[in-house]
């Protein structure tokens, strides 16, 4: 058996990801909010563990589920976009009080891409960029530090742009609606499969003390991808508004290509 490692949110992302790591030999403890959720993670042969994040506190078994591991993947969506009041920087204070007292060594952070701003130029986007003054950026990128700072472990932080995978695509979300806006605006997606095998590259290779983007190396029109994929899935297609001039970026992962020695497997 490999070390435990531990993964805080075992939801779309982690569950998958705990799977690929016990795939690996790994013992992997897994965090979930609910209780209703225990059975798929034990049928996994997931170590689970009642966790949740709140304004005073983090409530549950978080010490448990941190005990014995030297690895931790720290995978909880800020959720600013549906409660932007949420007081994201405080809850994660609280937790890394937690890892501070536990025997973690190593982190990965996952953050995103939003924390760079869109612009009608489509910047090209690197690591050295610089990030958003947006209440939601601000935030992330705090967060970002909070850990990156800590000397209890050592840090890489991990910006993924948006996650997609055959069950969920979000050209499903975009099908048949109407007005929306960056028609010509570059697309930023990257494949689970891929955001899977980065961490475990990551791991593997005991590449820590980094930030790093994550996006597919390819960025084709949104109008133009959306409406293919949508063509593709024989559903209707999206429509765009191509009065509004498109703001937009372009996520250079060059740094993780060279530094992982990685080949994007899901291109758009």
């Amino acid at each position: 058996m490999h070390q435990k490692i531990c993964v805080i949110g075992c939801g779309w992302l982690g569950f998958k990801l705990a799977e690929r790591l016990i795939k690996n030999s790994y013992e992997v403890h897994g965090s979930t909010t609910s209780k209703t959720k225990i059975p798929s993670l034990k049928q996994a042969h997931i170590i689970p563990f009642v966790v949740r994040l709140s304004p005073t506190g983090v409530m549950g078994q978080i010490d448990d589920c941190l005990s014995h591991c030297k690895t931790l993947i720290v995978n909880i969506p800020p959720g600013l976009r549906k409660n932007p009041n949420s007081d994201y920087v405080k809850q994660m204070t609280f937790l890394l009080e937690h890892i501070e007292t536990s025997m973690v060594e190593h982190v990965v952070f996952i953050s995103s891409t939003s924390v760079y701003d869109d612009h009608e130029t489509f910047p090209v986007i690197t690591e050295n960029s610089p990030t958003s003054t947006s209440k939601t950026a601000l935030k992330l990128v705090a967060v970002e530090r909070l850990f990156q700072k800590n000397t209890s472990f050592k840090t890489t932080i991990l910006r993924f742009s948006g996650l997609f995978a055959e069950d969920r695509h979000p050209a499903k979300f975009l099908s048949g609606k109407t007005n929306l806006k960056n028609a010509n605006a570059p697309v930023n997606l990257i494949h689970r499969d891929d955001c899977i095998s980065i961490i475990m590259s990551i791991v593997q290779h005991n590449l820590w003390d980094l930030v790093l983007n994550a996006s597919a190396l390819t960025h084709p029109i949104k109008k133009t991808y959306y409406t293919a994929v949508c063509n593709a899935l024989n559903i209707p297609v999206p429509e765009f508004n191509k009065d509004v001039k498109s703001k937009g970026k372009i996520i250079n992962s060059q740094k993780l290509v060279r530094l992982l020695n990685y080949e994007f497997q899901v291109k758009l």
